[in-house]
């Protein structure tokens, strides 16, 4: 090839991608509209200042690529910035930090609340690659992630923390969650929002409780766990798959692989009996020591297979609204 028409090629490219006004991602090969770095060779050091410059109620997704670092931040996607897309270098290496907690909060009961790493208001919200963390440690309330957005996707992300890491918020919000890593002591799953976790990892750092649902009544699904690990430390061995925040709290496990740490009644009552009328916790097809269901609790359910077949993306996140974007759109954040 002629050397100057080589140079020119690439002259040519360069100046394409200047003028489509995206930043290019030399590891990817894909055009991302904003580049975070924490060394200034992005467009912005910081994941909120990238945010805050994201036009509001895009007609077409925004994607921002976040380089491998340790961000500390407190950072919030806000309702306007809908269709937004934070995408990591890599899961283990670009990590979202912060360190508020309960008492450090200090604004009364609601302080839970506000002690986020990532806050998601936006609805379409998705998220790939990333560690969202609280370091607080064990010191009682303190928030990792807290969406309540509609149709939010969190794909092979880590959610690290103790007590309330994912608060899965919004009753009439949908997440969903795939290949994802999530960690903590106790209720580190609450929340109202209809869930499907697939194919994730779901870690016991103490002897407590897994899921503190809050679902609305009426709402047939709550918290969905498919094809999910159940793992614990060493030396834990006393766990509960939930007890219920609210009356009509729901959370069921399918085909996941549970651990021994998990203790055999399953399920608690919150010192509640009242709730175990009107709560609705399930389990099929699951595997593991963990498993064993002889000696569960009578007012928890086995499903049959029948009963199974409800438990699938389309029908726990269907809707009569034919202007929203597909199930196998928004899950995958197209």
């Amino acid at each position: 090839m002629n050397i100057v028409k080589k140079i020119t090629g690439i002259v040519s490219t360069l100046c394409l991608m200047t003028l489509l006004g995206s930043s290019y991602s030399a590891i990817s090969g894909s055009a991302y509209d904003m580049v975070v770095a924490p060394d200034g060779s992005g467009d912005y050091t910081s994941i909120q200042a990238a945010i805050d410059a994201c036009k509001s109620f895009p007609d077409k997704r925004i994607c921002i690529f976040i380089k491998n670092g340790i961000y500390h931040e407190k950072v919030r996607v806000p309702s306007w910035n809908n269709k937004l897309s934070l995408i990591g270098e890599s899961v283990e290496k670009t990590i979202i930090t912060w360190d508020d907690h309960f008492k450090k909060i200090n604004r009364g009961r609601n302080s839970t609340f506000l002690t986020y790493t990532l806050l998601v208001e936006g609805d379409d919200f998705y998220a790939e690659n990333l560690t969202v963390e609280n370091t607080a440690g064990p010191v009682g309330q303190a928030v990792a992630l807290h969406v309540e957005g509609d149709r939010c996707t969190f794909k092979h992300c880590r959610l690290l923390g103790y007590q309330d890491t994912l608060y899965a918020a919004g009753q009439h919000s949908r997440q969903y969650y795939d290949s994802c890593y999530i960690e903590g002591t106790t209720d580190f799953i609450f929340g109202a929002a209809t869930v499907v976790f697939n194919r994730c990892t779901i870690h016991s750092k103490s002897n407590s409780f897994i899921t503190a649902a809050s679902t609305p009544e009426g709402r047939p699904f709550g918290y969905v766990f498919l094809y999910c690990r159940l793992t614990a430390e060493q030396g834990v061995d006393k766990v509960f798959l939930g007890r219920p925040w609210r009356d009509f709290a729901g959370v069921a496990f399918l085909h996941c692989e549970m651990g021994n740490h998990i203790v055999p009644q399953g399920w608690d009552n919150w010192s509640s009996p009242q709730r175990e009328k009107t709560v609705y916790y399930a389990e099929y097809g699951n595997t593991g020591p963990g498993s064993n269901t002889i000696k569960r609790v009578p007012w928890s359910h086995q499903l049959s297979g029948r009963e199974a077949k409800k438990y699938n993306l389309q029908f726990i996140f269907r809707s009569c609204d034919p202007a929203e974007p597909p199930v196998e759109v928004w899950t995958t954040g197209r």
